[in-house]
């Protein structure tokens, strides 16, 4: 069963539909207890970082998502600024990530940026990928759909496993072991989305 975490941020109904399309038994997180009943976790986000992490924060459920992936190795898919949260911390606050991948999220350079209006980076936009399980059977020139101003830059390259460019190249996606990020909303990326939330849905327990 896929757990989709409510702590206030994040397309969660548009998540639950396609895994429901998929005809994959979800449930929504909302409480700690949830977290025992699901295999696999999505953790959405929108807007700015210090507000996603202090909802997740008062939410009641950082704990409890510390023990299910850090202890636990339970598989984890952050979407967006779910993904960023999962940084140490963000140029756009002030406040500490989940630190789960070592790095730091990054706001984009308006000043090298030739198309108009600069930010956010919005629309479908191509990727480049490495090998690994969750992007298989991708079309990466089909792309994903994005929205947002600031990207993740880890730590260590082994952990980057997807590129996009806007004005640079910079990383659209991570995965540390059992832990998962995209920078862009599948959700909303059409074939290519559903496949990377199949694809969630199929990874094997670390």
């Amino acid at each position: 069963m896929i757990g989709i975490v409510d702590y206030g941020s994040g397309n969660i109904e548009a998540i639950r539909n396609i895994y429901k399309n998929l005809n994959i038994e979800t449930k929504i997180v909302k409480k700690a207890d949830d977290l025992v009943k699901v295999s696999k976790i999505v953790l959405p986000g929108v807007g700015a970082f210090d507000c996603a992490i202090s909802q997740l924060n008062n939410s009641g459920l950082r704990l409890a998502l510390d023990e299910s992936v850090l202890k636990k190795k339970t598989p984890i898919l952050g979407v967006c600024v779910g993904m960023q949260i999962m940084a140490d911390s963000s140029e756009e606050g002030s406040l500490e990530g989940l630190g789960w991948i070592p790095g730091v999220v990054k706001r984009f350079d308006a000043e090298i940026i030739d198309i108009l209006p600069k930010l956010p980076h919005m629309g479908w936009n191509e990727i480049s990928k490495y090998d690994n399980n969750l992007l298989k059977s991708i079309d990466c020139t089909l792309g994903f759909y994005f929205l947002h101003s600031y990207y993740f830059d880890p730590k260590f390259k082994e952990n980057v496993i997807a590129r996009a460019f806007y004005s640079h190249d910079f990383v659209c996606a991570v995965s540390a072991k059992n832990i998962y990020g995209v920078q862009f909303h599948p959700e909303k990326s059409h074939q290519n989305g559903i496949q990377v939330f199949k694809n969630f849905s199929d990874l094997e327990p670390c």
